[in-house]
């Protein structure tokens, strides 16, 4: 494969900075803990990593309102030593993908102070999406739509002259104004951000909510509009349905052909990812057509309750979507917006998707089925083909921290829920790396950002590290197992069906067969095959019985 295609069949690995590793022992991981830590990740085996926002923002939602999308927040580092550890990651062998967040930014950035300090009708506003309120006083908001995080998208000024005035849109937190993308200015701002960040050898970009950026004319009311928006019975959206007011707009697609205009201007290429929420494998190929995005996140597979009907037909709509135009499929089991998948499939009952905590709290945990399900997850996920994203932690097999008390929880969405969604922080617990307790060596501190469970002693890397039992240890081989079969990700794919309706069986080229049993029965494997890998411990050797939640790869 060429090399400039790398991320066809790349394993990247995300780093949420503030819970990966802490360098100067505030308790926040910072971009000196990421440096410290390159070797562990070159060594894991993965190709890349993809690092959350590191700009200078004032965290209102985790960095995710950006307050200068060209600098480094002190409290991670600076400009300087993002610098080093790009050319550092790269000495490693490993790529850097950076997080860009377009729909929105602080409302600390210079754009909106001056927005609001300029007042109504004042070209600064144009950047943003100021609107009057309705009613006789204005003090109704300018439509229906609701924010991401709970309550109304739109707050109102107090103008300069002290009166209530205008109402900004913010589809997520208030304190992030969602941008006005048919503005000219806000769309050169980030071409230029984009130079900026591949100028200094980034390799390419996670785009924040791709779905976004583009509203409706006119802003409308809802109306009754859905998203996704109601279909045929496969979810393909049907004829005649109307688009939805500001997500997944077709007039997004020219954005993303103007920036990877950008990114081909470089050698090599550099790459985007996207995350973008459209549950329809039809919709989500519109943003890897040949002139637009590279990649994307899988979230219908992410989301795919622990059943061998629903997986497979996963499979099967993302496979035949992305080669309609000429795409790699992404695979990704967990990330820093979802419960851990060890959480996930602990819940013995799987007949709905599942995303967020708040999904699983009625609904009692075995975090020892959850982990077994997910040692036979790795390996379906990194035998098929395409890219696969690993979320941090998960290689030491951390489940969602489902328990923190109410006084740390930081995510907007419990405060803009009135506190009756606990939202996304148990996934975001910081990385425990050695010793018995608490910060288990996340840095030369004695505390971190969020607490970490003591029961996560026996999870540390030094723990695992050298069990042959550990999931660090299965990631380890895994990955390593997977790079001595470099075709693998790009080889023929056929399904097999004899081992009946409750397994997920495929073979791939060279003889290679991957085999995974989501039934309550075990499973028969092909006489005289060879096991490359199994999920199971080393004490539940597979020899020609695959036992249930486990998986297996099999050569000739």
């Amino acid at each position: 494969m060429a090399g400039d295609e790398w991320w066809r069949s790349a394993v990247i690995y995300q780093v949420y900075i503030r819970s990966f590793a802490d360098g100067n022992g505030d308790g926040l991981g910072d971009v000196a803990g990421i440096r410290n830590r390159l070797p562990y990740l070159a060594d894991l085996g993965v190709d890349a990593i993809w690092i959350n926002p590191w700009y200078p923002s004032p965290m209102a939602d985790g960095g995710y309102d950006v307050s200068d999308y060209r600098d480094v927040d002190p409290r991670f580092g600076t400009l300087a030593e993002a610098e080093s550890l790009v050319d550092e990651a790269h000495a490693h062998g490993l790529r850097v993908l950076l997080d860009i967040v377009p729909n929105h930014t602080s409302d600390a950035h210079p754009w909106f102070r001056s927005a609001v300090a300029a007042g109504p009708g004042a070209p600064a506003r144009d950047r943003y999406l100021f609107r009057p309120g309705r009613g006789a006083d204005g003090s109704v908001p300018p439509n229906d739509w609701s924010s991401v995080f709970g309550g109304p998208a739109w707050t109102r000024v107090t103008e300069p002259d002290g009166r209530p005035g205008q109402w900004y849109l913010h589809l997520f937190d208030p304190s992030q104004p969602d941008l006005n993308w048919d503005h000219p200015a806000v769309r050169a701002e980030f071409v230029a951000t984009l130079r900026f960040w591949f100028d200094r050898g980034v390799d390419g970009f996670r785009i924040d909510v791709a779905h976004s950026l583009i509203k409706e004319p006119g802003l409308p009311d809802l109306a009754g509009r859905r998203f996704p928006a109601p279909g045929s019975a496969d979810g393909h959206r049907g004829p005649g349905v109307e688009a939805h007011p500001h997500w997944d707009r077709e007039e997004v697609h020219e954005v993303y052909r103007e920036w990877r205009a950008v990114a081909d201007t470089y050698d090599p290429p550099r790459i985007f990812v996207a995350e973008a929420w459209v549950d329809e494998p039809e919709r989500l190929s519109r943003y890897l057509r040949p002139d637009e995005l590279h990649t994307a996140f899988n979230f219908i597979y992410l989301m795919a309750p622990w059943r061998a009907a629903d997986l497979r037909r996963t499979i099967v709509r993302t496979l035949a979507e992305h080669l309609a135009v000429g795409a790699a499929p992404t695979w990704v089991l967990s990330n820093h917006d979802v419960a851990r998948h060890v959480s996930r499939y602990a819940r013995a009952e799987q007949s709905t998707p599942t995303r967020q905590l708040d999904d699983l709290l009625d609904r009692p945990a075995d975090l020892a089925l959850g982990t077994r399900r997910a040692r036979a997850a790795l390996l379906l996920t990194l035998a098929l083909p395409g890219s696969v994203y690993l979320y941090q932690g998960e290689e030491l097999g951390l489940p969602e921290v489902e328990d923190l008390p109410e006084d740390v929880l930081q995510d907007p969405t419990w405060h803009r829920s009135g506190h009756t969604e606990r939202g996304r922080d148990g996934s975001r617990v910081p990385l425990p790396w050695s010793g018995s307790s608490p910060p288990f060596g996340f840095g030369p501190g004695p505390t971190t950002w969020l607490p970490q469970p003591p029961s996560w002693a026996g999870l540390t890397v030094e723990a695992q590290a050298g069990d042959p039992a550990s999931m660090l240890e299965l990631y380890r081989t895994a990955l390593r197992t997977r790079r001595t079969m470099p075709t693998l990700p790009s080889a023929p794919f056929r399904f097999r069906d004899e081992f009946g309706p409750d397994v997920v069986a495929f073979e791939r080229d060279a003889g290679f067969l991957c085999v995974v049993n989501l039934g309550r029965s075990p499973v028969l494997l092909p006489p005289r095959a060879t096991v490359l890998l199994a999920s199971t411990p080393p004490e539940e050797q597979v020899t020609g019985v695959l036992p249930v939640d486990a998986a297996v790869w099999l050569g000739p």
